[in-house]
């Protein structure tokens, strides 16, 4: 036996339903930190000079945690096989 069930109804009115919370007012405030953001840091990466001395600021452990987020990133993506 096959029952097909077909609901009408909006994003908003499904999360309200299943009891899922209202994260509109968080999503645009991350949203608009990171335009913000952005903006403030649009001429450093117009700069190939600036944006390189900032990415070679990064010493260390940054640059260890940016190569492994990237690496996860990849991994991710590709479907590829978690590194420890």
């Amino acid at each position: 036996m096959r029952l097909t069930i077909d609901i009408d109804c909006t994003p908003e009115e499904a999360r309200a339903f299943f009891g899922m919370p209202n994260v509109e007012p968080l999503n645009k405030m991350i949203v608009d930190e990171m335009t913000r953001r952005a903006k403030e840091n649009l001429d450093t990466l117009a700069d190939p000079e600036r944006f390189f001395a900032q990415m070679a600021a990064m010493s260390g452990k940054g640059f260890e945690q940016f190569q492994n987020l990237m690496a996860a990133t990849m991994g991710g993506a590709s479907g590829g096989a978690k590194r420890k």
